[in-house]
């Protein structure tokens, strides 16, 4: 497992950009796999955004997100980011880094398989 600390997040207005980050101090960073997740209020589930392999490619986003939010990760430096881009009012949510042994299979992403989880970072887009 990892201790996963989140930084980032914010308000911002429509068509704004946040970056997310997700660090640890462990070095066995490079050994798991890596995803954000989202959660809206009054919703139980975790919904996927992105997710990228233990080296950070090949990497993937939602369908409906492509275009605008990118998943990479620096294993120098043990981070993940999320570079959201044009953010609209739909993506107010807390998003949460996972990470998950890079042995299993990445795809599908299903948030039950993750067991590492950072502490949430709140994004609010409006104006």
């Amino acid at each position: 497992q990892l201790n996963l600390v989140q930084s980032g997040g914010g308000s911002v207005p429509p068509g704004g950009s946040l970056r997310l980050s997700c660090t640890t101090s462990q070095r066995t960073f490079g050994h798991f796999s890596m995803a954000w997740f989202r959660q809206v209020p009054g919703k139980e589930e975790r919904d996927y955004v992105a997710v990228t392999t233990w080296s950070g490619a090949p990497s993937y986003v939602e369908d409906s997100l492509k275009g605008r939010f990118t998943v990479s990760r620096d294993n120098a430096r043990n981070t993940l980011y999320l570079q959201m881009d044009k953010l609209e009012p739909e993506d107010t949510a807390v998003y949460y880094c996972a990470a998950k042994l890079a042995t299993m299979a990445l795809l599908p992403v299903n948030a039950s398989h993750f067991n590492s989880w950072g502490q949430g970072t709140q994004v609010t887009v409006s104006l």
